[in-house]
């Protein structure tokens, strides 16, 4: 079976000779225009960087896909640097994490999707910061996933102008519980507004927008700034919902209905996706910005990521998720006429964290102080494919909210957890594959290499202990570690106090667990049968008075929580309240000193003999 970076030279290499026609021609220009445009846009050309949601790399038509029909991202491809071995993380908000700083998720405090472990510490500088302070024009349309709160939220990480959706979805938990896709709302510089249609059809809706004020700024002599602009879009992400017209082709073909749906999602971002090159044409940008396409993370639905695979994934084992190279090897494309070739493949094993040292390069960006990469420049071999490139480990893992190291779990733990690459082996969890001649990590090759293996597995160890900064030898032991307890990894606190901390919503989604996990999805809210606690890390930014609101479900609902008493504790202290079964939350006014706690409510329900915790809780600062 051939590798995926050969088969994507295999399928583009016909993909180019139909689909470069269709492309957008550029207007024809005078050598003087062209001399006077190379030299502004390539000091300081725009950047469009574009993630899609649970896209895998076997989910487009320009990677050999039999079914779904991408022409637009064909296209793009077709025109672009293409990175044949590029890697991000095997789930959403790490890849997010990562991308952002150029540093691991795991050194970010980033490195899962709920459980506290979801929000970019403060103290990491942004992407959208570095192109900010060096001139650039910041925007972001779509899914953040890095917090929700100050100081975590886009609009306080270097964003001009953000819109967004909340949590991991645009229908999870602390967004308006009628989101479904379809005419949500949504956030506009941290205010809700409601927007009619599809969910991505309205985040390119007003990428497009921003566009046409950006063309129409320009005024006589007056150079254009140039814009730095994000867009992370909420699908391919579930539930699978798309406009019937994008579907119905793949249902029609005899696709079951999740999977029809997911193409459908698909084939809706690649029509957007013309739109916006046409709309880069028509105002003249198309030259002199750089457009990164790239996925968060391996399929959702076009393949099952085994061996048995009913669907596509390019011969790779694993989907969104996994550790194997189909839960983080994805499609990265970068088009810049000005300044990069066309049509090209780099096989050098590179990943998400190296656009920031990137970008940094080709924009001329001013670097921030005092921080440290973990990825490196791509600039050399984006120009030139057969630059030198050094000789890397890379590595992903999934972990929970207090880190373990175990080389080689034992049965108990259902997948995975960790892999080593380099550019010709992949180690999991102490399996070998030579990816180069296995590229669907097939056949384990450890007692061939017992070398190789020694040489992962120690580069693994002393990686997790600088990511981490905890002690690695105990992990072999335990499973678990008590959140509660010191000598963990530190917790990424809510803040609250006055000014732009006044008021804080924590929900459920965001708790550290004690019992039974987390939920995100609206309806488990109403789930009688879900007796589950947790926790919330927080920092008091000012000593003083504050208003604590417990509810079971959002003010939008405003339904009865059927409980009979609450309990409050934040560090030492416990406030109680009895309740009517019909009360809709509970409320506590309280003197917090300046400093760092732990949150633990308690919604005990008599009739149940049972007790949960609050699903929201927000904090308001009381002016004195």
């Amino acid at each position: 079976m051939l590798s995926p970076h050969r088969l994507i030279g295999r399928r583009l290499s016909v993909v180019a000779a139909a689909v470069l026609f269709a492309a957008c021609v550029p207007p024809v220009t005078t050598a003087a225009d062209d001399a006077g445009a190379s030299s502004r846009s390539k000091s300081s050309p725009n950047v469009l960087l574009i993630v899609t949601d649970d896209q895998g790399y076997g989910d487009m038509g320009c990677h050999g896909n039999p079914w779904l029909k991408t022409p637009n991202l064909d296209t793009l491809a077709a025109q672009s640097v293409r990175l044949t071995d590029y890697h991000v993380d095997p789930i959403c908000t790490p890849t997010r994490s990562a991308l952002m700083t150029g540093r691991y998720c795991t050194r970010v405090g980033a490195w899962d999707v709920v459980i506290g472990r979801q929000m970019l510490r403060h103290d990491e500088t942004t992407m959208a910061q570095v192109f900010r302070d060096s001139g650039y024009r910041t925007a972001m349309f779509g899914k953040w996933h890095l917090g929700d709160t100050y100081p975590y939220a886009p609009r306080f990480r270097g964003f001009d102008d953000v819109f967004c959706h909340r949590a991991g979805g645009v229908d999870e938990i602390g967004n308006p519980p009628e989101n479904d896709y379809f005419d949500d709302t949504y956030f506009r510089n941290g205010v809700a507004e409601s927007t009619t249609g599809y969910c991505t059809d309205v985040w390119f809706d007003n990428l497009l927008g921003y566009l046409d004020d950006h063309q129409a700024s320009v005024s006589g002599a007056t150079s254009r700034p140039p814009f730095f602009v994000y867009l992370p879009l909420n699908a391919m992400h579930s539930p699978f919902r798309a406009p019937e017209e994008a579907w119905r082709p793949y249902a029609e073909m005899g696709i079951e209905a999740e999977r029809a749906k997911f193409y459908g999602m698909i084939a809706n971002f690649d029509a957007n996706l013309g739109r916006l090159m046409t709309a880069l044409e028509k105002h003249d940008l198309a030259e002199e910005t750089i457009v990164i396409f790239m996925s968060d993370n391996g399929t959702a639905m076009g393949s099952t990521g085994t061996e048995d695979d009913d669907g596509y994934n390019a011969g790779m084992r694993g989907k969104k998720g996994s550790v194997y190279d189909g839960g983080h090897h994805v499609a990265c494309f970068v088009r810049w006429p000005d300044g990069l070739p066309a049509d090209v493949d780099v096989d050098h094993l590179t990943c998400h964290r190296d656009w920031m040292p990137t970008l940094i390069d080709l924009c001329d960006l001013s670097p921030p102080k005092d921080v440290t990469f973990d990825g490196h420049s791509m600039a050399a071999i984006l120009k030139d494919p057969n630059a030198a490139w050094h000789d890397r480990k890379l590595f992903v893992q999934r972990q929970g909210d207090q880190p373990v190291c175990m080389l080689q779990p034992g049965a108990k733990r259902r997948k995975p957890n960790y892999a080593v690459m380099t550019q010709q082996f992949r180690l999991v969890n102490g399996q070998l594959f030579d990816i180069e001649s296995d590229p669907g990590q097939r056949v384990d090759v450890a007692d061939r290499y017992p070398d190789i293996v020694d040489e992962l597995s120690a580069a693994y160890r002393e990686h997790f202990e600088d990511v981490y900064g905890i002690d690695a030898t105990e992990g072999d032991e335990r499973r678990t570690t008590d959140p509660t307890g010191d000598g963990g990894v530190p917790f990424t606190r809510f803040m609250v106090g006055p000014g732009p901390y006044a008021s804080t919503l924590m929900t459920v989604r965001d708790w550290h667990p004690t019992k039974g996990g987390v939920i995100w999805q609206q309806p488990q809210l109403a789930d009688d049968d879900l007796w589950i606690q947790g926790f919330w890390a927080l920092d008091v930014k000012q000593a003083g008075r504050y208003r604590v609101k417990l509810s079971r479900y959002p003010d939008q609902r405003n339904r009865s929580m059927q409980y009979d008493r609450v309990e409050l504790t934040i560090g030492q202290r416990t406030w109680s309240q009895s309740l009517d079964r019909d009360d809709t939350a509970a409320e506590f006014s309280v003197t917090l000193p300046a400093g760092e706690s732990l949150v633990k409510t308690r919604c005990i329900d008599s009739q149940a003999g049972k007790e949960r915790g609050a699903y929201y809780v927000r904090f308001e600062h009381l002016a004195e």
